[in-house]
């Protein structure tokens, strides 16, 4: 069976798993971490846009509106870039629902001073306040992400960070709209309200965060090292150990830049280029909230409960199209002003400019979610949180970095005594412009050096368009962690491809070499690690490189795939199969998970009506295919004569 954690804690109601994301949400071991999370992005845009309500409601200058609101943001900042590697080592040494617990107690005292600053309407108090909120989310950071992979299971994770991120984009689209409207609704009483919202909230995310069940600690023998400079070194030094994980950890930092430049504009755009006021603008940051909300939670859908990382090409180049189609939307200003949202929707190009900001968002949520099930899964358990952590400092470079180029590109000079540095100048659809044409590029620049990324998504593409996968037992009997041999009939040349779009975790596969070799298809099974392997008599040392390739992957606790036939099927029915497998097992006997196809003989790509080269057109696309997968034999007992007995009546029970 496969491996389960301690945190389940009884809370599945039977051994039949559940095939939505949605059910998570009615087990203990993850709906009071969605709930503390989303309530800590809610309070913290609940009080962060209070303040901003406070100074208009205290009458104060434009200047000070200024100082304010270009201070606050630098303040919430200030602590990723400070904390964010000793909050990783905490993350790591600490019991993670304890460290939730202390966290949530911090949030109660941070915002206990922010609302006496409200009470006393004194500003300096609230923005040590907000530095404090900076400090409680650079801790609260590494936790948020590394308690995932200990509560979930491997095709949970791509379901559940949609959740979060789900969770976490609809909680700051409240907060700041709660938080805008406390001074106006309450008018005299605006001060006590918020000062009143912020501390019920905070207490009731403490509440909650008291039903989180126990999870280990990921390294609780870890030294903490309290120096930020050598400490920030280190955890950066972690995230480039692998290279998947280091430029998923990027492509998560890009995200953030362009989320931060795009959302940035959008308060002028809102006014400049829509002809609208704050509603207008609102209206606008709901719609990207809203498609990212829903982009994030189609992922898990459209992956079938895999870390698909083929979806993160496709949201790169969707976001690309849709910042580009939003430039030459509207190029100018707008033709009438004070127009509300109707007034906008009814006006030329309005529901083009309404759709571009919804599928930029939705496509976003395609990128970002399966680069953090990627990191959550290719990440070593004890080393996670500081993982996370090094992605904190990264994505806090980044949003500065995403400030200060947003003015910049708007500003026509920068003048430093008698020297005048002459910038672009651009109007904000130019910045727009300018975002999709460096998200393209910086999206090659990423699936050129990690060509697994384009691999994933170019065999997403030809597996979701030519087939329906109907899987059966896969959750249930492939291991979630350590080393499995998987062995499947042999059907198709397409085989490889669907099993490993159907088990949750990569899977190295052995082909039979003049398969590995077939062009374009060469390049898809080099990217994914494939195992060539010839007969003896062909290439002895192919033969021999192949099965000390397979040792080294299982001992690595790596999951490899044989067909243990030795190549298609000529007739439809399962050939004997060989002893290479008793072989791979003499020299490490981990478990075999016996697993099945079922439908493929019909396809164009199996030996039905002859070779390859007599392919034939499809008799219609999305065509069903099941998989099933039966329980784990002991590799010390298992052979090719029980295993082929399996497989067939494996393929018996599809049937």
């Amino acid at each position: 069976m496969a491996s389960t954690s301690p945190q389940d804690l009884g809370t599945q109601a039977s051994h039949r798993e559940p095939h939505s994301q949605f059910a998570l949400l009615r087990q203990r071991r993850f709906l009071p971490f969605f709930l503390v999370q989303s309530l800590g992005a809610f309070n913290d845009n609940v009080y962060r846009q209070a303040i901003i309500g406070l100074l208009f409601w205290l009458g104060v200058s434009d200047a000070e509106k200024t100082l304010y609101t270009n201070l606050a943001p630098a303040l919430f900042i200030l602590p990723y870039f400070l904390f964010s590697a000793t909050a990783g080592q905490i993350a790591e040494k600490l019991e993670k629902s304890r460290l939730i617990r202390i966290t949530t107690t911090m949030e109660i005292a941070v915002m206990s001073i922010a609302a006496v600053g409200f009470l006393v309407q004194s500003m300096p108090l609230l923005l040590v306040a907000l530095f404090g909120t900076g400090l409680q989310s650079a801790l609260f950071g590494p936790v948020k992400y590394s308690i995932l992979p200990s509560v979930l299971k491997p095709e949970e994770l791509t379901g559940g960070n949609g959740l979060v991120e789900m969770g976490t984009s609809i909680s700051i689209l409240c907060g700041m709209i709660v938080g805008g409207l406390i001074f106006k609704l309450a008018g005299e009483h605006g001060p006590i309200a918020a000062a009143s919202a912020i501390v019920a909230l905070a207490i009731l995310g403490n509440y909650v965060s008291r039903k989180i069940p126990h999870v280990d600690a990921g390294a609780p023998e870890l030294k903490v090292h309290w120096n930020p400079i050598p400490e920030s070194r280190r955890v950066l030094g972690l995230v480039k150990k692998q290279l998947a994980v280091r430029n998923s950890v990027l492509g998560v930092s890009w995200f953030w830049f362009v989320g931060t430049v795009l959302t940035a504009q959008l308060p002028t755009y809102a006014r400049i280029n829509l002809g609208g006021d704050e509603t207008l603008y609102l209206f606008a940051f709901v719609l990207f909230s809203i498609g990212t909300g829903v982009g994030s939670l189609l992922c898990e859908k459209l992956s079938a409960r895999t870390v698909e990382i083929g979806l993160v090409p496709l949201g790169a180049f969707g976001m690309s199209a849709f910042l580009f189609d939003l430039y030459f939307a509207r190029t100018g200003a707008a033709p009438v002003v004070g127009v509300g949202v109707r007034e906008f929707l009814e006006g030329p190009g309005g529901w083009r400019i309404a759709a571009d900001l919804t599928l930029i968002g939705l496509f976003s949520g395609f990128f970002l979610v399966p680069l953090f099930a990627l990191i959550q899964s290719r990440t070593p358990k004890q080393e996670i949180s500081r993982v996370i952590s090094g992605l904190n400092i990264q994505n806090a470079f980044f949003i500065v970095m995403a400030a200060v180029i947003g003015i910049a590109l708007q500003r026509s000079e920068i003048v430093l005594g008698d020297l005048r540095i002459p910038l672009p100048g651009l109007s904000i659809p130019q910045v727009f412009l300018c975002l999709a044409i460096a998200n393209t590029l910086i999206a090659l620049w990423i699936f050129s050096i990690v060509p697994e990324f384009l691999m994933r998504f170019l065999s997403w593409v030809l597996v979701r368009t030519m087939y329906r996968l109907k899987l059966h037992g896969i959750e249930r009997h492939v291991p979630d962690e350590g080393p499995a041999l998987i062995v499947c009939n042999h059907v198709s040349y397409m085989d490889a491809l669907i099993l490993a779009a159907s088990i949750p975790r990569p899977v190295r596969f052995v082909m039979y070499y003049k398969i590995f070799n077939i062009p374009v298809m060469r390049w898809i099974f080099r990217t994914g690690k494939a195992i060539p392997i010839a007969g003896a008599k062909e290439d002895p040392e192919v033969m021999r490189r192949a099965f000390d390739e397979v040792d080294a992957a299982l001992a690595d606790g790596q999951i490899v795939g044989i067909f243990p036939e030795g190549g298609l099927t000529r007739d439809g029915e399962i050939a004997t199969f060989k002893r290479g497998v008793e072989k791979i097992l003499e020299r490490r006997p981990v478990p075999v998970v016996p697993m099945a196809l079922k439908n493929m003989w019909t396809s164009m790509w199996s030996r039905r009506d002859g070779r390859l080269k007599q392919m034939r057109v499809p008799r219609r696309f999305r065509a069903h295919v099941e998989v099933a997968a039966d329980a784990p034999l002991d590799g010390k007992i298992a052979n090719a004569e029980l295993l082929e007995a399996k497989v067939r009546a494996l393929r018996g029970d599809a049937a």
